[in-house]
C-alpha cells in the first residue's frame, strides 16, 4: 500500500487528474451496467419468459389432441421445456448484451481517458504559466508578470495573488538596491575623511612621537573599518543575482585571483600548487574573481609555517567546480558550517577582527549561490579545509550534481 501511494505522488497533477477522471467513470459505468443487466434480466423473466410459458400451457394440445405415439402430450412437461428453452435463449441475449456492453464501455472509456487528459491539461494550463513565469524570474525580471486574462476563478486568483506578490518584492528589491548605493556613499565617506586627517598628522613635522603613534594605531582601526564595511557591502551585493551574465573562462579567473593575493603572508611563505583543466561558466567575472580571491586568502591566511594550497579546476557533467584546499590547523568537523555564517571564525572566536572580517567565506557562498550553485566544504584530517564551489556551466540553471 505504501508503494503505491509513493508511486501515485510521484505522478504528476495532469495524469492524476486523467487517472482520476478514468477510474470514476469505469466505476460509474460499472454501476450502470450492472443495473441495466439487472433490470433486463428482470424485465426479460417477467414479460418474456413467464408470459410465453403462461401461453404454451393453456393451448391445445398437438394436432388438435390426436395420439402421438399412442398418448397425449403432457402439457406440464411441454411448458417445462418451453420455459427452459426461452429462459437459456434469454441468458444467452443477456450474456451477448453484456459482452457487447462491457466492449463499448472499454472504447467509450478509452476515449474518455483521452479526453479526461485533454481537459486537465487545458485546466492547468494557467498554472503552466505561474510555473513558468516563477521560474523565469529573478531579482533583474522581477518587473514581469503572469497578467492571466479570464473569468475571477480560483486560478485567475492566484495569478492575482502571485502578481501583487512580485509587486511587494520588486518595491522591496529597489529599496535594497537604493540603501546598498545610499550606505556605500555614506559609510565610506567618513572613514575616507578620517584616513585622511590621520595620514596628514602623520606627515606634519610638527606632530609628537605620541601624537603619531595614536595617529597610527587609529589609522590601523580606521582600515579595520573600512575592510568590515566593504565586506558588508560585498555580503548584500553578492547576496543578488547577478543581473548580466557571461561565458567567463574560470582559469584566467583564478590566475587573476593569484595575482591580487600575498604568497608570503608575515614571512611566512606559501607554497601554490595549480591543477587547473578548461572550464567555462556563465556568470558576473567581477563576483567570481571575489570569489576565488576570498578562497585563497582564506586558504593562505588561515595556514601554517611552510604551507601548502592546491588549486583544482574541473569541469563537471553539471557544470565546473574549483576546490581551495589548504594545510593549517585541525578544523572539528561539527564546526565546518558554522565559518560560512557572517562574524564565525574557527573555534566560535568573534573578537579576533584584526585578521579579517569574518565574512570571507559568507561571501563565497553568496556568490555561489547567486550563481546558482553550491558550496561544499571538508576538514581534511591532517589540517586544514578543502572548499569546493560548484557553478552551472548554462546561463540561469541552477547546478544538479
Amino acid at each position: 500500500m505504501t508503494r503505491v501511494l509513493s508511486s501515485w505522488r510521484r505522478l504528476g497533477l495532469r495524469m492524476r487528474l486523467t487517472l482520476l477522471y478514468g477510474g470514476l467513470f469505469f466505476l460509474a459505468g460499472s454501476v450502470l451496467l450492472w443495473f441495466t443487466q439487472l433490470l433486463t434480466a428482470r424485465a426479460l423473466n417477467q414479460r418474456f419468459v413467464v408470459a410465453v410459458a403462461s401461453k404454451v400451457t393453456g393451448a391445445p394440445s398437438v394436432n388438435g389432441g390426436a395420439v402421438l405415439g399412442g398418448k397425449l402430450p403432457d402439457s406440464d412437461v411441454l411448458a417445462q421445456r418451453v420455459r427452459t428453452n426461452v429462459e437459456q435463449g434469454a441468458a444467452d441475449a443477456l450474456s451477448d448484451v453484456l459482452r457487447s456492453s462491457v466492449i463499448v464501455m472499454i472504447l467509450v472509456g478509452a476515449v474518455a481517458v483521452v479526453l479526461g487528459y485533454l481537459v486537465a491539461d487545458r485546466a492547468l494550463r494557467p498554472l503552466d504559466r505561474v510555473t513558468e513565469t516563477a521560474q523565469r524570474l529573478s531579482e533583474s525580471t522581477l518587473h514581469e508578470r503572469i497578467g492571466l486574462r479570464g473569468p475571477q476563478d480560483e486560478i485567475k486568483r492566484l495569478a492575482d495573488t502571485f502578481d501583487a506578490m512580485l509587486d511587494r518584492l520588486h518595491r522591496v528589491f529597489d529599496a535594497q538596491r537604493r540603501f546598498i548605493a545610499n550606505a556605500s556613499h555614506e559609510l565610506r565617506t567618513p572613514l575616507a575623511v578620517n584616513r585622511t586627517v590621520l595620514e596628514v598628522s602623520l606627515e606634519e613635522p610638527a606632530a609628537s612621537e605620541d601624537l603619531k603613534a595614536l595617529a597610527r594605531a587609529l589609522l590601523g582601526t580606521n582600515a579595520r573599518y573600512e575592510r568590515l564595511i566593504e565586506g558588508l557591502l560585498m555580503l548584500a551585493q553578492s547576496e543578488q543575482e547577478p543581473t548580466a551574465r557571461k561565458p567567463v573562462d574560470l582559469r584566467q579567473v583564478v590566475r587573476t585571483a593569484m595575482e591580487q593575493i600575498d604568497l608570503q603572508p608575515r614571512r611566512r611563505k606559501v607554497v601554490v600548487h595549480e591543477d587547473l583543466s578548461p572550464a567555462v561558466a556563465h556568470g558576473d567575472p567581477l563576483f567570481l574573481e571575489r570569489c576565488l580571491v576570498n578562497l585563497l586568502e582564506n586558504a593562505i591566511k588561515y595556514n601554517v609555517r611552510d604551507g601548502e594550497v592546491w588549486v583544482r579546476l574541473r569541469e563537471e557533467e553539471a557544470g565546473v567546480s574549483v576546490t581551495v584546499e589548504n594545510t593549517g590547523p585541525l578544523v572539528p568537523p561539527y564546526e565546518v558550517d558554522d565559518l560560512f555564517e557572517p562574524f564565525r571564525r574557527l573555534g566560535g572566536d568573534r573578537v579576533r577582527s584584526a585578521r579579517g572580517s569574518g565574512l570571507g567565506l559568507s561571501i563565497v557562498r553568496a556568490i555561489a549561490v547567486a550563481h546558482g550553485g553550491e558550496v561544499e566544504a571538508l576538514a581534511r584530517p591532517e589540517g586544514g579545509l578543502a572548499v569546493t564551489v560548484r557553478l552551472p556551466s548554462d546561463p540561469g540553471s541552477s547546478y544538479r550534481r
